[in-house]
């Protein structure tokens, strides 16, 4: 039951301000208090604040004390900034579709398709499903401007457990397989200079990936404006090498090389596709345009959001797509299906075949192409587990952000039209049915897994009289995860912008955990 909107003006409007935060912590004075069992304990802070931990009544706010004295940013409150405009945000949904997959392996659809033709199709379809999709994401981020994306959308509107459920596949697998996945493709590509003849060392090639990992977070620890200048410049680096292969397929096309162009061969099938075939095909593609969505995880952080968001989804998805298309038909200008289909890495194998010495510029390519997808996974997801832990779904200290540079570094450590949403769900639910005929025990693992968050949302979020000694051990450890970050709650809750969104209670017999 949520408290009544004029309790909980009353008790934000008597929280202290952040300099009695700043000041005190610089000073040396860790001050977190935990009150609990009728006993509070003082380490030297002037003031303090109450936030609420739970959906219940906020207890009532202290009195401040006097601080110590404005210090440098006294007139600043502690919230994720608005530092995310329209450029950054055309290079986040750009720079998380395009990864290192279009210069490596866009064999998938053609393997599938079985024709030049109708893998061109499915490209260009693959980009018009995105674009529905988007549509349906445009609309959603404006109805509920929050950060968070997909699991805050989902907790909106079907519940805690589904939006749980859907938190707990990303934490648990989905982000982690896929920082790792791409962290060691970039070690692979940055290494095979030194190791021209044979593949690199497995341990060199995981202390690079651990080593770019850590620089990473530690950028988008200290800054969202330095995270942001990262994912444009290497954005920028991916658009250029594959305007350099579209430009010399182009070249390859006006000196009459597009023989596996021309529609007799464009559309002579090697294989008679069938219904399976076509919806892989189509999955594969639908794959290649993942990451479409990332911007509305940082909605809060975006200026002007209701205007931005559209505005860059509409520039980015067809930007993409009409890369990813006409990249491919480079690639078929200097090499035929059978060609492609062999090669291990599709652009070098056509950098080799037309830029001779230059070649080395593909690798290169793949390497800062992957470094930017790194940065923008990291980016998003942190703001994935800050508002899993804002809604009680996720540790409290989660959603708690530097009182300096206002990132969310625990989080960053754990690592329309109603035809256009229906069509997009049809489309993806024929081709959930079709994988689940076609791989039914690939399919049953992937439900298995997410099925293994119902107990652990039952246990952790669902079941409200724990032990005292279960809040006291989550208190204590919320505390220390302070102390070691030097984070608090944001200041000025998410709901006076974009509505209610208040965090998970806490039993009635325990207190809220307090910052002093």
């Amino acid at each position: 039951m949520r408290p009544p909107v004029s309790a909980v003006r009353a008790a934000r409007a008597a929280r202290i301000r952040t300099d009695g935060w700043t000041d005190g912590l610089a000073a040396g004075g860790t001050d977190l208090v935990v009150q609990g069992a009728g006993k509070r304990r003082n380490r030297g802070m002037a003031g303090h604040t109450q936030q609420p931990s739970g959906r219940g009544h906020p207890g009532p706010a202290p009195s401040p004390s006097p601080g110590p004295g404005p210090g440098p940013g006294a007139s600043e409150r502690v919230a994720l900034k608005k530092e995310i405009g329209l450029v950054s945000a055309c290079t986040i949904i750009i720079g998380n579709i395009i990864g290192s997959g279009i210069f490596i392996s866009p064999k998938g659809v053609l393997e599938h398709s079985g024709s030049v033709g109708l893998a061109l199709f499915v490209w260009v379809l693959g980009g018009g499903v995105t674009a529905l999709g988007s549509l349906c994401y445009a609309e959603l981020g404006v109805a509920i401007p929050k950060s968070g994306g997909d699991y805050a959308y989902v907790t909106e509107i079907f519940g805690g457990l589904a939006g749980f459920l859907l938190l707990w596949s990303a934490v648990l697998i989905m982000y982690p397989t896929s920082l790792a996945v791409i962290s060691m493709t970039f070690s692979n590509y940055v290494l095979q200079p030194v190791f021209p003849n044979c593949i690199p060392p497995a341990t060199a090639s995981r202390v690079l990936s651990m080593a770019c990992l850590m620089l990473l977070t530690w950028v988008n620890s200290s800054s969202v404006r330095w995270a942001t200048r990262i994912q444009d410049i290497f954005t920028g680096g991916k658009l250029l090498a594959l305007s350099l292969i579209i430009g010399m397929g182009f070249i390859q096309i006006f000196q009459g090389h597009f023989e596996e162009l021309r529609p007799s061969n464009a559309f002579d099938f090697w294989m008679t596709p069938s219904v399976g075939h076509l919806a892989l095909a189509f999955l594969q593609g639908s794959f290649a345009f993942s990451g479409w969505n990332f911007l509305n995880y940082v909605t809060e952080e975006l200026v002007d959001p209701r205007k931005n968001l559209p505005r860059a989804i509409f520039i980015s998805i067809p930007l993409v797509t009409f890369v990813y298309t006409f990249t491919n038909v480079a690639y078929f200008t200097a090499m035929s299906p059978q060609e492609l289909l062999a090669s291990n890495a599709v652009a070098v194998t056509f950098g080799e075949k037309l830029l001779g010495y230059f070649s080395w510029v593909m690798p290169v390519s793949v390497a800062l192409s992957t470094f930017g997808g790194i940065n923008g996974y990291l980016f998003t997801s942190s703001r994935l587990c800050f508002s899993g832990a804002r809604e009680g779904h996720l540790p409290s200290l989660l959603a708690m952000i530097h009182v300096r540079h206002c990132t969310p570094i625990p989080a960053l450590l754990v690592c329309v039209n109603l035809l256009v949403p229906a069509a997009y769900l049809v489309f993806w639910a024929f081709l959930l049915v079709f994988s689940f005929i076609s791989e039914p025990m690939v399919c049953g693992v992937g439900v298995i897994i997410i099925l293994t968050g119902v107990p652990i949302f039952f246990l952790g979020v669902f079941w409200r009289s724990k032990p005292k000694c279960v809040h006291r051990l989550t208190e204590s450890m919320t505390r220390w995860g302070q102390e070691l970050c030097f984070v608090v709650y944001p200041q000025g809750a998410p709901e006076e912008e974009n509505g209610p969104c208040q965090p998970s209670p806490l039993p009635a017999t325990d207190k809220p955990l307090k910052t002093q």
